[in-house]
C-alpha cells in the first residue's frame, strides 16, 4: 500500500471514529492535523457518506453526515430505520396472506419483495421460515385474475380526475356492461379490491334502485374485463370532494345505496367487536342484557351482517 493510500485510510478512519463518538469534525482542524488541504478532507467525508449509503441498504439504519451551521462542523445524524423489525414484518406478512386478495403467483412475488426490501439481511432466513408454511398453503381467490396493473391505472385516473371506460361483469345477471365512469377511490374489503365511481350517464342511472343517487356505485376491480383511461377530465368542487375515509366508515360488505341509520340491541359477549365492525356505531344505552346501539351506514350490506349475528342482535 502506498504512503498516500495509507495516509488517506488513516484520515478517513479517524474522521469516521470521531463522528461515531458524537464529535463535531471541522475541515480546517483536520487539514492542519494531517497536513493536507481542505479539499482532501472533503473527499474523505464524501467517501464516508458513500459508505453510510451502502450500509443503509444492508442494515436499514439511516446514518448521514450533515453540516451543523451552528457548530460550523460536520456531525453524524442517525434517523429511524428503513427496515422493518421482525415483529413488524411478521404482522404485515400475516395480514397480507390472510387477505387472500391476490393470485398465488402475485402473492409469492409480493412476499419475496417485501422480505428482501424491508428486512435486514441477517433476519431474512428467520422471517421466511416463519411465513413459508402459510405461504405454501395459500389459497388464491376463485376469480384467479391478476389485476395489479388495472389497480394502478385506476389510482392514477383518480389522482388526475380522468374519466375511464370499463367493460364490467355484473354479479346479478352475470352479463357484461359498458360504463363511462368518474373514478373516486379504491378500497379493500374482505378479499377484494373495489372502486367507488360515479356513472356518467343519466340513461343508465334510470335502471338503478336509487334514482339520482348522489352516492357512488361500487365495482369489484377483478370483475373489470377491459379498462381505458380517457384524456377527458372531470371536475368536482373541493367542497363536494369525495371523502373516502368517511364513506368507508359507513359502508358494509361493499353494497351501495342510500345513507341510513340502523338501531339494534346487542346481547353478545363483545361489544368491542360491534364497535370495530361499525366505525360509526354509538352506544345509546346499556341495559341489563346488553347494549342499545345506533350506526349510520350506506346501503343494504348492513342487513347481511345483522342477520349473520343470529339472536345476539335484535333490530329495533
Amino acid at each position: 500500500m502506498t504512503d498516500d493510500k495509507s495516509a488517506k485510510m488513516e484520515r478517513t478512519l479517524y474522521i469516521y471514529t470521531q463522528l461515531l463518538n458524537g464529535n463535531i469534525v471541522k475541515k480546517s482542524y483536520l487539514a492542519n492535523r494531517f497536513n493536507v488541504n481542505e479539499r482532501s478532507i472533503q473527499r474523505d467525508i464524501d467517501d464516508i457518506r458513500c459508505f453510510l449509503d451502502l450500509q443503509t441498504s444492508e442494515t436499514g439504519m439511516v446514518n448521514s453526515v450533515i453540516y451543523d451551521y451552528k457548530e460550523k462542523g460536520y456531525k453524524l445524524e442517525s434517523t429511524s430505520s428503513l427496515k422493518l423489525t421482525n415483529p413488524e414484518i411478521l404482522a404485515i406478512s400475516k395480514i397480507l396472506l390472510d387477505s387472500r386478495a391476490f393470485t398465488k403467483r402475485e402473492m409469492e412475488l409480493l412476499m419475496d419483495k417485501l422480505v428482501d426490501c424491508c428486512v435486514p439481511r441477517e433476519n431474512r432466513d428467520l422471517v421466511k421460515s416463519l411465513i413459508n408454511n402459510e405461504e405454501f398453503h395459500y389459497i388464491e381467490p376463485q376469480h384467479k385474475n391478476e389485476f395489479l396493473d388495472k389497480l394502478w391505472k385506476i389510482a392514477n385516473a383518480v389522482f388526475e380526475c380522468r374519466y375511464i371506460e370499463v367493460t364490467y361483469t355484473r354479479l346479478k345477471e352475470r352479463k357484461t356492461v359498458d360504463r363511462k365512469l368518474q373514478p373516486l377511490a379504491i378500497m379493500f374489503s374482505e378479499y377484494y379490491f373495489y372502486m367507488a365511481a360515479f356513472i356518467d350517464s343519466e340513461e343508465t342511472r334510470k335502471d338503478f334502485d336509487v334514482i339520482n343517487d348522489s352516492f357512488p356505485t361500487i365495482y369489484r376491480i377483478d370483475r373489470i374485463k377491459d379498462l381505458k383511461v380517457l384524456d377527458e377530465r372531470f371536475h368536482i368542487p373541493y367542497q363536494n370532494k369525495f371523502q373516502e375515509g368517511e364513506f368507508r366508515k359507513r359502508i358494509q360488505f361493499m353494497f351501495g345505496g342510500k345513507l341510513r341509520k340502523v338501531k339494534f340491541k346487542y346481547t353478545g359477549l363483545s361489544i368491542e367487536s360491534v364497535l370495530d365492525r361499525l366505525p360509526t356505531a354509538k352506544i345509546l344505552e346499556e341495559v341489563d342484557d346488553g347494549y342499545v346501539v345506533e350506526a349510520e351506514v350506506f346501503g343494504d350490506g348492513i342487513d347481511m351482517w345483522l342477520r349473520s349475528q343470529g339472536d345476539r342482535i335484535i333490530k329495533l
